[in-house]
């Protein structure tokens, strides 16, 4: 389901950043957005909508304004109630300019909230298309822990009770960072960034079994926590399972698609005495060197091919 953000909530998150003066206050702020993009009415204005992105906030700059200055009441009054019926859920004035009426009427008319800013074009599509994009982000909750790891977003999932919050609060008290326990809210930036953080009510708590709800950064300090961070690697903790094969190269790929992006996934079998802080920075570790563009298990494979080559020419030749 895509996101939506009425114009109410758009004022009330940035009507102060972007000096907004509301220009048709009998028009209510009900209506919504969808659209992160943020567009200007270019050849609509002329007539051309055939291709006219409907559901976007637009902008009219200088040039839209000089345009309209242009036309007559009658041919500007018929160019923006074609304009204004393909679906705009608000439009914005830049650089303070001044509104002719056959805008404020034609905007009215059709239920359309229009706004003036002091600031620049440029400023303006700049300040509303950046929170857009968060606001309007794609996102969903994941039942997990986070955590800062080397700079590397570890998310770690299991089912409940096998050690996910332990496992991040002893990464903390090595020096990691927590970002979110038990509740990841995971938002979409763009095509492949992932972006978790926690529940505000959650303020950076954890609940560690047989000890209750704990504050990591009343225990830990500011240092030890971070609002939000990159996913980049997923860490699937799970029961030791005898009839189970486990990747013991590296070599095998598996990935975890999350709001259609696809996160590395390392599973790491629990059995008594295995240290899976140590493993968790180790994952972290190897993800930075394989960013570094060295992949630790395809060098191994690959230099104990070439010392078996010359065994396997040799046997290949032997025909008695």
């Amino acid at each position: 389901m895509p996101q939506s953000l009425t114009i109410q909530e758009l004022v009330d998150a940035r009507g102060g950043t972007v000096a907004l003066e509301y220009l048709t206050p009998s028009v209510p702020l009900t209506g919504s957005c969808v659209d992160p993009d943020v567009a200007s009415p270019g050849l609509a204005l002329a007539g051309f909508v055939e291709r006219f992105p409907e559901g976007r906030i637009q902008v009219f700059g200088q040039t839209e304004m000089m345009y309209l200055a242009t036309l007559s009441p009658e041919q500007g009054r018929q160019r923006l109630d074609g304009f204004f019926a393909h679906g705009v859920p608000a439009a914005f004035v830049s650089k303070g300019q001044e509104v002719p009426a056959v805008l404020l009427e034609a905007a009215q008319s059709h239920a359309i909230p229009l706004f003036r800013s002091t600031l620049s074009t440029r400023d303006l599509f700049r300040r509303l298309k950046a929170y857009l994009e968060v606001a309007l982000a794609p996102s969903t909750a994941v039942h997990g822990s986070l955590a800062d790891v080397y700079g590397v977003g570890l998310l770690f999932l299991g089912s409940s009770g096998i050690g996910k919050s332990e496992c991040v609060l002893d990464l903390v008290e090595r020096g990691h960072r927590l970002v979110a326990d038990d509740l990841v809210l995971v938002s979409r930036r763009g095509n492949d960034i992932l972006i978790g953080a926690g529940h505000e009510l959650q303020r950076h708590h954890m609940e560690i079994r047989g000890v209750g709800i704990i504050d990591v950064r009343a225990l830990f300090g500011i240092r030890a926590i971070r609002q939000q961070k990159r996913l980049e690697v997923v860490v699937q903790l799970e029961e030791w399972d005898d009839t189970r094969s486990y990747d013991r190269t590296g070599l095998e790929k598996d990935e975890l698609e999350i709001l259609g992006v696809k996160i590395p996934r390392v599973t790491v079998p629990l059995n008594p005495g295995k240290n899976i802080t140590v493993i968790g920075e180790i994952v972290a570790m190897n993800h930075l060197l394989k960013f570094s563009g060295v992949d630790s298990a395809a060098r191994f494979d690959e230099e104990l091919r070439r010392r078996m080559a010359p065994i396997k020419e040799y046997l290949e030749e032997d025909y008695e």
